[in-house]
């Protein structure tokens, strides 16, 4: 944990870093991120934009995240796993409150996608039933 510093830009870039390279080690979720990830560093530039935009309204990132996951392989239990490098990262890089604070956006974020996704256990098709007509 580094107690000192404030969460700014500086310090969410810090935090992605150290973040995705855990992932990209990851036995569970590494092959993932690899196959989709061709250039690293400008991934990380771009995900530092988009954490600074949720987390200081930096106004920064320009994207869709639904549509950035939805060609991948991704399943429930690689949110779990992506949730549980998130929670440990933010314990070891930024103070409480703000390790706090960026674990309820990421929670609040990976449930939207789930559900997005049609990962979520409560998630249920819209059924919409096909109706033949008979002549």
């Amino acid at each position: 944990m580094n107690p000192s510093s404030p969460l700014d830009e500086p310090a969410i870039a810090r935090l992605v870093d150290r973040f995705y390279e855990k992932v990209r080690h990851d036995a569970q979720i590494g092959p993932i991120f690899n196959a989709a990830v061709h250039d690293w560093d400008e991934h990380k530039l771009l995900l530092t934009s988009f954490w600074a935009s949720v987390a200081l309204r930096a106004g920064s990132y320009r994207g869709n995240p639904m549509g950035a996951h939805r060609p991948h392989p991704i399943r429930a239990e690689h949110f779990d796993r992506w949730l549980a490098l998130w929670r440990e990262t933010t314990a070891e890089e930024l103070d409480e409150a703000s390790a706090a604070l960026m674990l309820g956006y990421a929670e609040r974020i990976g449930h939207s996608l789930k559900l997005g996704l049609g990962l979520h256990p409560q998630a249920q098709p819209f059924g919409v039933p096909i109706v033949g007509i008979r002549r």
